[in-house]
């Protein structure tokens, strides 16, 4: 089965210096049918007005991720790190017993647009981590790059869950596959632009859930990014 999710359905959140649309149930957008995907708990899809950003706050048990598309991300947090997270990188905080951490655009201009992306781990209360690499974009044209996985296969970042995270970059006659193991979940994420999933056109935001279907295939991207998820179910 998959199942579309479309871009105009998620949850919408203006605040004025952050616009924010929600793929799952988040703070004051509730939606019982998007809760969870297994373990993939959050897709926010955030822009964030120049000078301005997320003050401090704290999270525990859970993986967060951070995947910016333009502009630049300034994180601190409570374990010391300071960092700057700019497109192509993949940034991993694993919040565990508990962490405080900011997030700000220090553009005196430019917009920051990105996702954050929570999912949940496998186990609780493990000691809180981060992690932070860039995956150059010659890496995802026209194929699926792992960039999260439970064990930091092929120099990607790990997380304390079974599941995987892929990047791809699609455009013209460039196309790739995914399979999906048996009783697993996966999700599609349209980041940016267009492309054909499985025989369906969609668009930036757009969205599938997939369950009990073995392959995920990718075309007809135009000026494509897109992020495929490997799940467990839970």
């Amino acid at each position: 089965m998959i199942t579309l999710r479309p871009a105009g359905e998620r949850g919408h959140a203006d605040h004025g210096w952050l616009d924010s649309w929600h793929s799952f149930s988040f703070a004051g957008y509730r939606d019982d049918d998007h809760v969870h995907w297994g373990p993939l708990r959050v897709i926010n899809e955030d822009r964030v007005a120049a000078g301005r950003g997320f003050g401090e706050h704290g999270h525990r048990d859970m993986e967060i991720i951070s995947y910016v598309l333009d502009g630049a991300l300034g994180h601190k947090d409570s374990m010391g790190t300071s960092s700057s997270i700019v497109p192509g990188d993949v940034q991993r905080m694993s919040a565990g017993t508990g962490v405080q951490h900011s997030e700000f655009n220090y553009s005196e201009t430019g917009t920051t647009h990105f996702l954050q992306i929570w999912i949940i781990p496998a186990e609780q209360g493990v000691a809180p981590s981060y992690a932070q690499k860039q995956f150059p974009a010659a890496e995802k044209r026209g194929r699926l790059r792992l960039v999260i996985s439970p064990d930091g296969a092929e120099g990607s970042v790990g997380i304390h869950q079974d599941a995987r995270m892929y990047a791809g970059l699609f455009d013209g006659e460039e196309k790739a596959s995914l399979q999906v193991s048996t009783g697993r979940l996966a999700y599609v994420h349209v980041a940016r632009g267009q492309v054909v999933v499985n025989g369906r056109a969609l668009s930036a935001g757009d969205a599938l859930l997939y369950r009990d279907e073995p392959d995920i295939d990718i075309s007809g991207g135009h000026d494509a990014e897109v992020l495929v998820f490997d799940l467990p179910p839970v």
